[in-house]
């Protein structure tokens, strides 16, 4: 019996020796996000990645020169993610650089550009939703016009059509906006998540959507995160459990909705807007207003938010200030914009409603981009159309190419 054991005990180590080392790890995934724009004095927080997904996060350091002679080093956290925050002291422009090592000695670098303004300094917001769709030449006129226009760029989800795939991001959106990645603040969309309606082809973790947009799009797969535009805080949502009745999946709104509330109560700012893509209001013919996006609102609401933006409804349309039940509230109602016109074809308005009900204030089915400048107490929108119109004499009356206003905040 003894020497059976032993003989057991012989060929378990020989076994496990023969297994060998543990492969070394894979090189560093180094993601910094989006360019930053914060003031003197006020913190900045940087979430950022350095291993790949599914790496062991002990085998990476990592170092990063915040541009100002200051530098931060340390170990990775989980997920192959760090969280560190800087304090900037003068007015000016910093080259941000985050390198990652592997305990293999291989180094992956990824930079970024800080822009730190003075204190009350007004920030341009701009951008739209319902944008890259190969074969047709929208996406690439609204590209040209944010060329032009510096600022913090948005988008509002339907990203990359038709299935927000990697390829269609490669193919459809990245030739047109990718250009404005570094300043890009993503929204997903129902497209985004590879809808192919009535045969769906359900991805719920928008792998597509995430792998290209990295850290900025927010740490998926529900992807709600916050960031700051001068006296700003802005909020992204996802809505896209709109569709969960065709795809049988379900983004939980109780999780996102308690990450709200905290938080807005951590930011308490003067002015605040959140953006997700499906809008509670439209005048839209094809989608038109959607009542699951009442508790969005509801908490938006609550907390004194100003301005909300959607997409969706692939046209343009201004409401006037109103609480989560549709009733006009120019004291605390919230401002929608539906900006669905960054380049997917285009959808009509009625007619009946835009500008005549519902607390419709102006519609567009122009493709074009809004221009939001955003200052301490208030805001200015302009909606700017691609340069193309419909014939004067065939557009209704109740449609504007043009929008712009002014307004202050709560």
């Amino acid at each position: 019996m003894l020497a059976v054991v032993g003989t057991l005990a012989v060929w378990a180590v020989t076994c496990k020796a023969s297994e060998g080392p543990p492969p070394p790890p894979p090189a560093p995934a180094v993601d910094v996000g989006a360019d930053i724009r914060t003031s003197p004095g006020q913190a900045v927080s940087l979430t950022a990645r350095i291993a790949p997904p599914g790496a062991n996060p002990s085998s990476y350091r990592w170092t990063l020169a915040w541009g100002d002679a200051s530098v931060d080093s340390g170990d990775v956290g989980s997920a192959g993610l760090i969280t560190v925050s800087h304090t900037y002291a003068a007015v000016g422009q910093y080259a941000l650089s985050l390198t990652g090592r592997a305990s293999t000695g291989a180094t992956a670098n990824d930079t970024a550009t800080v822009f730190v303004d003075a204190p009350g300094t007004p920030q341009v917001l701009i951008g739209a939703g319902d944008i890259g769709e190969c074969g047709i030449p929208w996406a690439a006129k609204t590209a040209a016009l944010i060329d032009t226009i510096p600022g913090t760029v948005f988008t509002l989800g339907d990203n990359a059509y038709p299935y927000g795939r990697e390829i269609d991001y490669t193919n459809c959106y990245k030739p047109t906006w990718g250009k404005f990645k570094k300043r890009t603040h993503p929204v997903p969309g129902n497209h985004d998540y590879q809808e192919n309606l009535p045969n769906p082809e359900p991805d719920s973790t928008a792998t597509g959507y995430f792998g290209y947009f990295g850290v900025a799009a927010g740490n998926g797969p529900v992807g709600n995160y916050s960031y700051d535009v001068g006296a700003w805080h802005i909020v992204v949502l996802n809505s896209s459990f709109e569709e969960k009745e065709f795809l049988g999946r379900v983004l939980d709104t109780t999780a996102q909705l308690s990450w709200l509330d905290a938080d807005l109560a951590a930011h308490p700012s003067p002015c605040a807007l959140a953006m997700w893509h499906h809008p509670r209001f439209s005048s839209g013919v094809v989608h038109g207003s959607d009542t699951r996006m009442t508790s969005f609102w509801q908490h938006l609401y609550n907390a004194g938010v100003d301005v909300v933006l959607s997409g969706h409804e692939h046209n343009y349309e201004r409401f006037a200030p109103q609480t989560p039940g549709g009733v006009a509230d120019p004291t605390r109602g919230i401002r929608e914009f539906v900006v669905g016109t960054g380049g997917g074809g285009y959808d009509t308005l009625d007619v009946t409603k835009v500008t005549h009900t519902g607390n419709s204030e102006a519609g567009s089915v122009d493709h074009g981009v809004l221009k939001l400048t955003l200052s301490p107490g208030s805001y200015h929108w302009e909606f700017i159309p691609v340069g193309y119109t419909l014939p004067v004499d065939s557009t209704p009356p109740e449609y504007t190419h043009t929008d712009s206003g002014t307004a202050l905040c709560h």
